[in-house]
């Protein structure tokens, strides 16, 4: 308890409001937009946190709007309940680096497929347990053929769809008919 005449224990920061919180010493403008992107790369999509906004190839565009940064955003899909924390994610990011009001636009057309994931975010995917989309978007199977989903666990071609739906819309649930381990599945969207 702080006795009277005496300076409060509470650092400067704790009384603080949120949109204060930028240090008084950034200079936002003085960021590249690769530095951005990079910045981004940091931002976990918070279903899967294996990978980034960047990763998962749903961050568009990034680009300096006089003194404002603007962001372009596609959501993985109509409806998906992560879209607006993802973006506060990278509003909250970009605060965090000094820039006071990041522009944050959504960005519909075209629409996100999973042929945007990186390389590596597919890697990540895997290695996370999640088996990454195989092969595009080209919707092969409305033609009545069935991919081949590999085991993250153990690389086995040997499995079943469960479900349609797993953890998320955006997954399949699949088990291992070796190792016998379930797992989601990527779906090519």
């Amino acid at each position: 308890m702080q006795k009277y005449g005496e300076p409060d224990p509470r650092s400067a920061v704790d009384s603080l409001i949120a949109s204060d919180r930028v240090p008084a010493n950034a200079h936002p403008e003085l960021l590249t937009e690769d530095d951005i992107w990079n910045l981004l790369n940091e931002v976990k999509d918070p279903e899967v946190p294996a990978v980034s906004v960047v990763e998962l190839g749903i961050v568009r565009a990034v680009r300096w709007d006089g003194k404002t940064v603007s962001v372009d955003v596609t959501p993985t899909y109509s409806g998906c309940p992560a879209t607006e924390l993802i973006e506060e994610l990278i509003a909250e990011a970009l605060r965090a680096a000094g820039i006071r009001d990041p522009q944050i636009n959504q960005v519909l057309t075209p629409a996100w497929t999973t042929d945007w994931i990186t390389p590596e975010g597919k890697e990540k995917l895997r290695v996370f347990g999640i088996a990454p989309p195989q092969g595009s978007s080209s919707k092969l199977s409305l033609l009545g053929q069935s991919e081949v989903i590999a085991c993250p666990h153990c690389g086995s071609d040997h499995t079943e769809q469960v479900s349609e739906f797993g953890s998320t819309a955006c997954k399949a649930l699949y088990r291992c008919k070796d190792c016998l381990e379930p797992f989601d599945y990527f779906k090519c969207i």
